[in-house]
């Protein structure tokens, strides 16, 4: 049986066409992301949502979508009062904060949101994640934190008028005694040497020591200007700082041990 090409080109249609007609019923087919974090797999919270997979190229609605807290709440703890907070997109915290003397981003949301809701997450991936002093305020308001998160957002709050310079030692043993000793202890541990922060910029990798073809690997283009902030580099090319940093941390962690 010969087929001709008029023929051929109408059954070729009806395939892809009716292949993806088929995989849509089935939910095999989706033109765009779902925008759901993945889940727990086992314990206790098997089949809720992890906060730790919150992703910057969510919006407060998505996050909403998946755990039990509001756009509303959301736009409250980071300080968002204009426009509408459902549409309010995570990596545009990068930006508001960028002058933040310690880093306020998509992992802060990860944490608040896990803190709000009582959902387990990893304490020692967030050192150097903080909450704006409204995040905290809300959730010390809500009254569900244990010992050990309480004392975390004691040490992980950016409170009103906190400098981004790095306070000198005490000069005394006495004074390493003091309370104000004690916080001055921790805003030092924040301007750690060769830990990326929100002030890191291509050049300070470079200048510690990881190649050149590391990073150009890692961000998937060429190296910009060596002298742009590896945070404000993210933003504008739409890419999760909160993602990207460790990545980049594990290469300088390489040429420093």
């Amino acid at each position: 049986m010969t087929i001709n090409s008029k023929t051929l080109a109408a059954l070729l249609v009806i395939i892809l066409f009716g292949g993806i007609m088929a995989s849509s019923t089935l939910g095999w087919w989706t033109t765009e992301s779902t925008k759901e974090p993945v889940k727990f797999s086992e314990g206790e919270y098997a089949g809720q949502a992890n906060p730790a997979d919150i992703r910057g190229s969510y919006t407060f609605g998505d996050v909403a979508n998946a755990f039990d807290v509001t756009p509303a709440v959301l736009a409250q703890a980071f300080g968002i009062t204009e426009g509408d907070p459902a549409a309010f997109s995570l990596k545009e915290l990068e930006t508001i904060y960028a002058d933040s003397p310690l880093e306020i981003g998509t992992g802060s949301v990860r944490l608040f949101v896990a803190f709000y809701t009582g959902l387990p997450y990893d304490l020692a991936t967030a050192e150097e994640t903080y909450l704006p002093q409204a995040a905290t305020d809300i959730l010390l308001e809500k009254g569900n934190l244990d010992a050990e998160r309480l004392a975390f957002v004691e040490t992980h709050t950016i409170t009103p008028g906190m400098e981004a310079s790095t306070p000198e030692a005490p000069s005394t043993p006495e004074a390493a005694t003091t309370p104000a000793a004690e916080s001055t202890e921790h805003t030092t541990a924040t301007v750690e040497p060769y830990v990326i922060k929100g002030k890191t910029t291509f050049a300070d990798l470079l200048s510690w020591g990881v190649p050149q073809a590391e990073i150009e690997k890692l961000i998937g283009a060429a190296l910009p200007d060596p002298t742009m902030l590896i945070k404000d580099y993210a933003t504008a090319k739409s890419l999760d700082f909160e993602v990207l940093k460790p990545a980049l941390q594990a290469e300088v962690d390489k040429v420093k041990k």
